[in-house]
């Protein structure tokens, strides 16, 4: 049997070819050289160690925090004819005594092993008496004193050097900025191990970040339209929002279970295991549920309440689309939410220089909400990565934030806290401004202060609005002891001088008329859906005749909007529309649903059309056929049966699209040409890839094959 990687990687594992930097690392390791690994979620980390575990003589010891998942992951790997076991709490006497049996008899490639079990005396006896093929440290970000997920037992894991110094070692996570990659290295004396660092882009994941305005009625509305029949995670940062959540979620029709540390440990795994094995599951939880969660299809994961740092959330986040499709990363957060965790933060029982570390990640994590820029180049840069200057795929880009000059709304905010001594929270603050005659403003006498009803301008959630951007851009602090009071900070000196000006994100409609918001909208659709709203004002304005109504009586231009957007196929997604209520429901639901169906029939004709003049133009700007696959969600063989087309009707060169060697492509002309029926409508590959010892993926016979058809025709 050939004992190579990649013939493990397609006989074992069943793919054709390796991704990144798999190729490399598993070289690495099968060589027996230590190596860091830096990989996104999805990006095929277990890969690296488990083949290289295979190979090579021993067992593979995989030290990893996650109990619960431990039999799971075992499991999976039965299911490829790899003999893997774990020892935890979980087992029994007996059962614990048939692993360490199968162990000590050379019946097992992998042992899946916590690392508090690891280090006890009794497991290093145990593994001294066996070869050992490798040490794979998974998430090794928990070693990170500084990190959102430290576990104290991963700091003992250095010993692992001292007791086995000629096994190699490979820390894998997903999850590391500069400074937690270097807290490895050293912690895990790492420092001769090979770096590989994959990047941390998840293109097929869309990064939307939205101001909290009645947060459960926005995640039911993003629910119901995007997701309504998808499995996802919902994050909240207390136990009971959890159980409200998930109960709320329940009463709407959808299946949504809780998730917290105050559950048992028997019901919490009851959820997991179905969250693993169930479709259309919508786990509600807190931080404690997801590290290592190996689902695949996970298509969103929403949070109501503002993760505490940028590692946080992309770890978070990074649980959706693991199967390389299209995926959501939702956000909604406001004023509160900062408040809350800065309470939270000064509060804790950490000394001022972990303080500082942490107010350094929550104010990235505020800039990242707050950046009129691309989302996904401020994620990537915070982790030390160069990325373009708009992705295309977060909000940022498809709906960018309009800004305004707020220098002097600001300094009204600024001065009305100051006015007020600086002990009254925002609440109160818009009430001074907006001129309100309550009792609460007559009592301090802040009816005569000079800043009462001079933001009369703006309502009260603007105002909100302001005062969260002041807050997290550091020109008011949160007054922890005075009950959640606005501080001014040194910062807002400059401001309150005139030596600076400031320009905030215009998430509320300030000053904008609704018809013109209308037509910004109608202007930016493309033509299919250009088509499809002509279509629907059409219908509109039919039921509007008949009845002798305008046909804003029927439904408004934002609704019809809606429509397009979302293409909602059936009663509950047409009522999910804003302005679409049962009633209208009722009289014009089947109309326009009718409609809708023709429409996407019609679309679906031209479907592979579009795919193919997509692929085209993406070829056309450079996109290799990697980057077109993840840009258009799709298969690299799909991609290159596109292009097969291009080369056999001449409009690319094979040599545009393959870059192998002449003698390469030689010797996969030959083992086409020695088929009878190549010319055939009917050809298939499957001689030719044995021919070749399956090297090549299908999609470059076929763009051969191509060239050869139209240097005949």
């Amino acid at each position: 049997m050939e004992n190579t990687p990649l013939h493990t990687l397609q006989n074992v594992f069943g793919y054709d070819q390796f991704r990144g930097n798999q190729q490399d690392i598993i070289g690495a390791v099968h060589q027996g050289e230590d190596a860091l690994v830096i990989m996104p979620t999805g990006g095929g980390k277990s890969l690296c160690y488990q083949i290289p575990a295979i190979l090579r003589h021993g067992v593979g010891i995989v030290v990893s925090p996650l109990i619960a998942l431990m039999k799971d992951q075992v499991d999976a790997l039965a299911q490829f004819g790899v003999r893997a076991s774990f020892l935890n709490s979980s087992l029994s006497w007996e059962q614990t005594q048939a692993v360490e049996q199968a162990l000590l008899h050379n019946e097992l490639d992998l042992l899946y092993v916590a690392p508090e079990r690891l280090t006890q005396d009794k497991t290093l006896q145990l593994l001294s008496q066996i070869p050992i093929s490798l040490f794979a440290i998974d998430e090794a970000h928990c070693v990170s004193q500084w990190g959102h997920d430290f576990r104290a037992d991963y700091l003992k894991l250095n010993l692992l050097k001292e007791v086995f110094p000629s096994v190699p070692r490979i820390a894998l996570t997903a999850t590391a900025d500069q400074r937690t990659q270097k807290e490895i290295v050293e912690r895990l004396s790492l420092q001769k191990a090979r770096q590989f660092k994959s990047g941390f882009d998840r293109p097929n994941i869309q990064y939307r970040i939205t101001q909290k305005n009645n947060a459960r009625l926005q995640l039911l509305k993003f629910l119901k339209i995007e997701h309504a029949n998808d499995s996802g995670v919902v994050y909240c940062m207390s136990r009971s929002k959890v159980e409200a959540i998930a109960e709320y979620l329940s009463n709407e029709g959808f299946n949504a279970l809780p998730y917290h540390a105050g559950l048992s440990a028997d019901l919490r795994q009851h959820h997991q295991e179905r969250f693993l094995r169930e479709d259309k599951i919508i786990m509600v939880a807190t931080i404690a549920f997801g590290m290592g969660i190996d689902k695949p299809d996970v298509r969103f994961v929403a949070h109501l309440d503002l993760p505490k740092s940028i590692e946080a959330y992309y770890q978070e986040t990074g649980r959706a689309g693991r199967d390389g499709l299209p995926s959501t990363a939702w956000l909604a957060y406001g004023l509160q939410d900062v408040i809350k965790l800065r309470q939270m933060l000064e509060s804790s029982q950490g000394d001022e220089t972990h303080k500082r570390a942490e107010r350094y990640k929550l104010d990235a994590m505020l800039g990242l909400c707050e950046t009129t820029d691309c989302r996904r180049k401020t994620l990537l840069n915070y982790f030390g990565e160069q990325a373009p200057e708009k992705c295309g795929n977060c909000d940022a880009c498809l709906t960018p934030a309009e800004t305004w000059d707020a220098t002097e709304t600001a300094r009204k905010a600024i001065s009305c806290a100051y006015r007020t001594e600086q002990r009254f929270g925002v609440n109160h603050l818009i009430e001074v401004l907006r001129g309100a005659d309550n009792e609460k403003v007559r009592q301090f006498n802040h009816h005569q202060v000079s800043t009462y009803g001079i933001g009369k301008e703006l309502n009260a959630n603007q105002w909100r609005s302001v005062f969260r951007q002041l807050v997290a851009l550091g020109y008011l602090t949160v007054d922890i002891d005075g009950y959640g009071a606005l501080k001014l900070d040194e910062k807002c000196r400059a401001l309150l001088k005139g030596e600076e000006t400031l320009m905030l994100r215009k998430d509320l409609q300030l000053k904008e008329s609704s018809k013109s918001k209308r037509e910004k909208h109608s202007a930016n659709l493309n033509p299919e859906d250009t088509q499809l709203w002509e279509a629907l004002r059409s219908l509109r304005k039919q039921l509007a005749d008949e009845q002798g109504v305008p046909p804003y009586v029927i439904f408004h231009d934002a609704t019809l909007m809606e429509m397009v957007r979302f293409k909602p196929t059936s009663d509950d997604e047409l009522l999910a529309i804003s302005g679409v209520g049962a009633s209208k429901l009722e009289r014009y639901g089947e109309a326009f649903i009718e409609l809708l169906a023709e429409q996407q029939e019609s679309d679906s004709d031209n479907k592979q059309d579009y795919e193919r003049d997509e692929v085209y133009a993406l070829f056309n700007a450079g996109m290799d056929v990697g980057m077109i696959a993840t840009q258009r969600g799709i298969k690299e063989n799909a991609v290159y049966f596109h292009l097969s087309e291009a080369i056999r009707h001449s409009q690319i060169s094979l040599r545009d699209v393959i870059a192998l060697p002449e003698n390469a492509i030689a010797e996969i002309e030959d083992s086409l040409l020695c088929q009878d029926n190549l010319f055939e409508s009917h050809f298939t590959y499957e001689q030719a890839q044995q021919m070749l010892g399956h090297q090549y993926p299908v999609g470059i016979l076929r763009c051969v094959r191509a060239a050869i058809l139209a240097e005949q025709a």
